[in-house]
């Protein structure tokens, strides 16, 4: 989910840059509600398969109880299990990379009416280094989730106590996106690392007057 998010962001910046002063602020919320409810619909949607073939198991072995969750899909069902994992994982890479794309060329072809001895292809190479962490934090998205994907593949049952450990990591890595938002996206950019400091200085220093108050 938190992927399908950053898409739309990243879909959001390009609208902005695009429309301009045309751009309605009040109107991009509206929408952002909508789709956000629509995203949650869908995602629910393409994985509601999943829990009508699992199954709880309780085994006996060696004056041990386990109790498994297993699930078995039909042939039918793991391809399309495989075709919507894939799906999830490239979706939102692509939608992160083409609005990415799309800003740059439309700032770039707009400054060739104010930058007349600059080519365009000057211009576009200037606003790629300028905004290549546009391209950054969805390149290590899909690093960071290669290997969940990889594992959902290749993982199928649990046949030891040592298997145990692949599950966790699977489990641990899908936590790693949402922790290093602020070192995928805020870090790489200028912009936003600069906005970030300002707005870090002018918190302390309410902070600082605040305390000094109350002492």
């Amino acid at each position: 989910m938190n992927q399908w998010l950053n898409a739309c962001v990243a879909t959001e910046r390009a609208v902005t840059v695009i429309k301009a002063t045309y751009f309605h602020k009040e109107k991009s919320k509206r929408i952002a509600k909508i789709i956000i409810a629509g995203l949650l619909i869908f995602m629910i949607g393409t994985s509601i398969y999943d829990p009508v073939y699992r199954r709880i198991i309780d085994e006996q072995n060696d004056d041990e109880k386990r109790t498994w969750c297993i699930v078995t899909y039909p042939r039918g069902v793991t391809v399309y299990n495989s075709i919507v994992q894939t799906f999830h994982f490239l979706a939102p890479f692509m939608i992160n990379v083409v609005p990415a794309v799309i800003l740059i060329a439309t700032k770039s072809r707009r400054q060739t009416a104010v930058q007349t001895r600059r080519t365009y292809r000057e211009l576009l190479q200037a606003q790629f280094q300028q905004h290549q962490y546009l391209f950054t934090g969805p390149v290590l998205l899909v690093i960071l989730g290669l290997p969940r994907l990889i594992m959902s593949f290749v993982l199928k049952c649990m046949k030891s106590k040592n298997d145990a450990w692949y599950f966790s990591i699977d489990y641990f890595i899908s936590f790693l996106p949402p922790m290093l938002t602020f070192v995928i996206f805020i870090l790489p950019s200028k912009f936003y690392k600069r906005e970030f400091h300002e707005s870090l200085t002018i918190y302390l220093s309410r902070m600082k007057r605040h305390l000094q108050f109350n002492t």
